[in-house]
């Protein structure tokens, strides 16, 4: 089954109502529908088949997505590990933990999140065993390079003074604070942060999506945008290089206002020609998207406007894509990742006259909606990047710690958004923090693992000086020895080489023990033979031995066997005795290669981490600037509970045409 995300909203129970981000528990008929069928299949045949699921975004929004896939394909391995509910299954393999995040309005707040996930290695397994990945540095697909930029600016005077009135609005839920003067919802009193949302989704994107009475900017999102893709467009005029421009918000609509007919004209004023820039919802049929496209392939159209829905998935226009912009964020990290991979795709030529590079543009207005929405990215990505990664090999992760392969370092831009710099220096000291924790735990592991490898080298090097002294014991028996030095089987006390070697080829033959059976002597030496087995049981062959005065047995060559001549097999003691002299001197080479590895390793167990006050401090700055910026959350509730007058509304101007 193709697109197998879509029904990822299966209802679910927990206990855990006030944490954020798990998803939404009621689900879907669909997704409802969709596991009663595989239910029936899999209880026709006992076993957790009957359906293959197919997705390039496994996960794509919430940490319930995995437990929903394990209940889709794993009923059985999820009843035998006794998880019976999401709560069971979040017990195991989750933690939460509060942090400061932005809500709607741009205030610092602390939430509840499942942040820490613990038994990865688990998890990650258990995952693969139904599940295979491929991502294109996997396969290593020829795609140009991704370069994010990230244009933040200031609010616009009117944003500024909506977001005064939209911070009052959802203390008070007062509809007038908004000064939009327009009838009051009937649902104002059970979605007021619905409602707040909303308005603050608009405004940071442009104050004219809220009516008639505000006007345009030079500073605003829209002048900005057409700004840099006319940059853009000059730069690239030698290639003609091409352009997507996205935005879920304000799509085009004929003979109504929209923010992609406000930056087309813009974009007009400054001097691309109309017919280079067009609106993918313009294309009504199949044949018109295929000439669209066609046309950007061609560089005749230059600028391409669209939505993620009608945009982001079954384009290929990307052969001279040189930028996309964001004129504002998805909610789902996996909607991102199909804008980018509009231009970010196999088939850009950009590497013969662009550096193959791909500039990811995205737009942000401080402390408006668009610093929650990265931080709410944040939060989603981190985990889905890590679950993804076959490689993963820690315990116990955290979403902050792991954001150096994501490409954005939201954290340190949410904070840059939100205009406070405590909370920027404290996205860089657990970003510093945690990585020289990183440090030292590898620095412990390394001075734990010489100090076995000490024990160990100590322990092989008596070993070896026993084994050595065994040897030597042998060899001196060997030559001391003065009697005749040949072959006297159990049952041929008198025989010639070649019959010895016969009666040695017929017990290989017709042994069968996986004991140590004594078959004759040889200079007073015992010779001895054992069966060899398969893993499966079945019989390999036999191995002949010498065991020596000191107990040790000498194996005939080096798998046991016999030589396939009869007359080199009587010989088999002499040759296997012969090498004493080379397993003595190997012996000796490694107690000297075990002896010199010794002072090294003592002098890594022994040695300071040399960051270890570094950390200290940081930890103790940390701390205080926590202190700091609870300080400063509880004077901001205890102004906030102080009804303040409302900003004086913006007069009633017309909208710029």
């Amino acid at each position: 089954m193709d697109l197998s995300h879509i029904f990822k909203n299966l209802m679910f129970q927990t206990r855990h109502s006030r944490v954020a981000g798990i998803g939404n528990t009621q689900g879907s008929q669909r997704a409802m529908n969709l596991l009663f069928a595989i239910r029936d299949i899999q209880l026709r045949t006992g076993r957790s088949l009957g359906a293959t699921f197919l997705s390039g975004t496994v996960v794509v929004n919430a940490l319930t997505e995995l437990y929903v896939m394990f209940k889709y394909l794993r009923p059985q391995e999820l009843q035998r590990q006794q998880i019976s509910c999401f709560d069971a299954w979040a017990a195991i393999f989750t933690q939460k933990s509060a942090d400061y995040e932005l809500n709607v309005t741009g205030k610092v707040k602390r939430k509840e999140r499942f942040r820490t996930y613990i038994k990865v290695p688990e998890l990650a397994m258990f995952l693969r065993e139904i599940t295979d990945y491929r991502t294109a540095d996997m396969i290593n697909l020829d795609v140009p390079e991704k370069n994010v930029r990230f244009l933040s600016h200031a609010p616009t005077i009117q944003q500024e003074e909506m977001i005064g009135r939209l911070m009052a609005f959802a203390g008070n839920g007062v509809w007038a604070d908004l000064g939009l003067g327009t009838p009051e919802p009937d649902n104002l009193d059970k979605a007021k942060m619905l409602i707040a949302t909303n308005v603050a989704r608009k405004m940071s994107l442009d104050m004219r999506l809220l009516g008639d009475k505000f006007t345009d900017d030079d500073n605003n999102k829209a002048s900005i945008c057409a700004r840099t893709v006319y940059d853009y467009y000059v730069r690239s005029s030698a290639n003609k290089g091409t352009q997507f421009i996205f935005s879920d918000l304000s799509t085009y609509k004929p003979n109504e206002w929209n923010i992609y007919s406000d930056i087309k004209q813009k974009l007009v004023r400054l001097g691309i020609p109309e017919n280079e820039i067009q609106f993918i919802q313009c294309a009504t049929t199949e044949s018109a998207r295929k000439r669209l496209f066609d046309d950007m392939n061609a560089g005749r159209v230059r600028v391409l406007f669209g939505s993620t829905t009608m945009l982001g998935t079954g384009v290929n226009a990307q052969q001279r894509a040189v930028a996309v912009h964001h004129l504002e964020v998805p909610w789902r990290p996996a909607d991102l990742e199909q804008r980018n991979g509009r231009a970010v795709r196999k088939g850009n030529t950009v590497k013969m006259w662009g550096g193959n590079v791909v500039d990811i543009v995205i737009y942000g207005t401080e402390k408006t909606l668009d610093a929650y929405k990265f931080n709410l990215l944040r939060n989603k990505q981190m985990f889905i990047n890590q679950i993804n990664d076959g490689t993963i090999g820690a315990r116990r992760i955290d979403e902050g710690g792991m954001d150096e392969n994501s490409g954005m370092n939201f954290a340190e831009f949410v904070a840059i958004l939100s205009g406070n710099t405590d909370l920027l220096n404290k996205a860089k000291l657990d970003s510093r923090i945690m990585q020289l924790e990183k440090e030292q735990a590898l620095f412990k592991k390394e001075s734990i693992r010489a100090e076995r490898r000490i024990a160990d080298n100590r322990e092989a090097i008596a070993e070896a000086k026993r084994t050595e002294a065994k040897f030597k014991k042998d060899l001196e028996y060997m030559a001391s020895y003065s009697g005749t030095q040949e072959i006297r089987l159990l049952n041929l006390q008198q025989a010639t080489a070649e019959q010895t070697g016969r009666e040695l080829h017929r017990i290989a033959k017709t042994y069968r023990s996986g004991a140590y059976g004594t078959v004759g002597t040889y200079a007073g030496l015992n010779l001895l033979v054992r069966s060899v087995y398969d893993v499966t049981g079945s019989f390999e062959r036999n191995t002949f031995f010498v065991e020596g005065l000191s107990g040790l047995k000498y194996r005939c060559g080096m798998t046991g066997a016999l030589p396939l001549g009869f007359v080199e097999s009587a010989k088999y003691p002499q040759e296997t005795l012969k090498k004493l002299p080379a397993h003595i001197q190997r012996q000796q080479d490694l107690v000297k290669q075990l002896e010199k590895e010794i002072p090294v390793l003592q002098d890594i167990a022994c040695r300071q981490w040399s960051k270890a006050d570094e950390l200290a401090r940081l930890k103790c700055e940390c701390k205080e600037l926590q202190h700091r910026i609870d300080e400063s959350l509880k004077e901001a509730e205890r102004i906030n509970s102080v009804p303040d007058t409302i900003p004086a509304r913006c007069e009633d101007t017309p909208k710029a045409a």
